[in-house]
């Protein structure tokens, strides 16, 4: 019998949105050759695949857009024919969808952790 943790309640299942926008961040980054790091592809192929993540993985991903969030004032952010590599890279982390997901499953993990 598998024994129960404190977070046997929450999926860590990354939603459709966080997967689509991987996908797109891994379709620039081949287009353009550049955006994100070996960390950030190795992030945007388990989100593609809407691989279960761990609790410490959900972690990286709120510091990771705590930290970048300021990229979207970069030069290029979301241009259709010259995407920066910030906005690339932000992609590769799951894009805003990923970022509201990972926020609301950190959320449940401090409310977990709580009781």
């Amino acid at each position: 019998m598998a024994r129960s943790t404190r977070y046997d309640a929450i999926d860590f299942t990354p939603p459709k949105g966080a997967a689509q926008a991987a996908s797109r961040g891994l379709k620039l980054r081949e287009a353009h050759g550049r955006g994100g790091t070996a960390v950030g592809v190795a992030r945007a192929r388990d989100l593609a695949a809407q691989t279960t993540l761990s609790p410490a993985t959900v972690r990286r991903m709120t510091s990771y857009f705590a930290r970048h969030g300021v990229d979207k004032q970069g030069q290029g952010w979301a241009d259709r024919t010259h995407p920066s590599a910030g906005y690339i890279a932000w992609l590769l982390w799951g894009g805003d969808a990923g970022k509201r997901w990972a926020a609301r499953i950190e959320q449940r993990m401090r409310q977990a952790e709580a009781t």
